[in-house]
């Protein structure tokens, strides 16, 4: 069964976060700070959303369905106020609905979903994936450690990817809700190479 919990939100557009996963951030708004703040008092919790790019309010813009919700791993607080944090990602989470609230963050209701296993490609999946990540990467003008990349397994290579690829707040969303490990990597191998086709010139976007 699914569980239902209280969760504050950071909406962050280009910004995801998968379980297992690893994500930096350098935390410099009053609000956020305070959100920091009181995660660690609390449960260490904050959850990763991306506003939806065609909201008409910038203060508090309407937010996608599914985000991921992330454990404050590492924290280094500044003498200004300001943190870096290492969040590891716990789970996935559907928006039940916005709770109102007081606090300067904003806080929703959302309804966990279970973990996935880890999964396997098929061997010619991988292979292709592998491929065009070399390419794209050599036509961005990426250092990649091939060797490193090589001994990750499916699962942590394919939301690797998804979670650090410059595409656009669509697509990137497209890559977080993608139905399993194979789904995600096929979609990936299509951003790589339309992106990689029109040389940067154009943002990849999906409607």
């Amino acid at each position: 069964m699914s569980k239902v919990t209280r969760l504050s939100i950071f909406p962050l557009p280009g910004a995801l976060l998968f379980p297992g996963l690893h994500l930096p951030l350098h935390i410099f708004e009053p609000r956020y700070r305070a959100m920091v703040s009181d995660a660690m008092a609390r449960d260490r919790r904050i959850a990763m959303i991306q506003p939806r790019p065609d909201s008409t309010d910038r203060d508090r813009p309407a937010l996608f369905d599914i985000g991921c919700v992330g454990r404050i791993a590492e924290v280094e607080a500044m003498d200004d106020g300001r943190y870096n944090l290492i969040l590891e990602g716990l789970s996935l989470f559907r928006v039940g609905h916005e709770i109102d609230v007081t606090t300067p963050f904003r806080q929703v209701e959302g309804i966990l979903m279970p973990v996935a296993p880890d999964e396997t490609l098929a061997l010619g999946a991988r292979s292709s994936l592998e491929l065009e990540s070399r390419r794209f990467a050599e036509a961005q003008g990426y250092a990649v450690d091939w060797d490193a990349v090589g001994r990750l397994d499916d699962t942590s290579l394919v939301n690797g990817i998804a979670q650090i690829a410059p595409f656009d707040v669509a697509a990137k969303q497209a890559l977080l809700e993608a139905p399993g490990i194979a789904a995600r990597a096929e979609l990936l191998v299509q951003l790589m190479q339309f992106f990689g086709r029109h040389d940067g010139e154009d943002r990849v976007t999906l409607q």
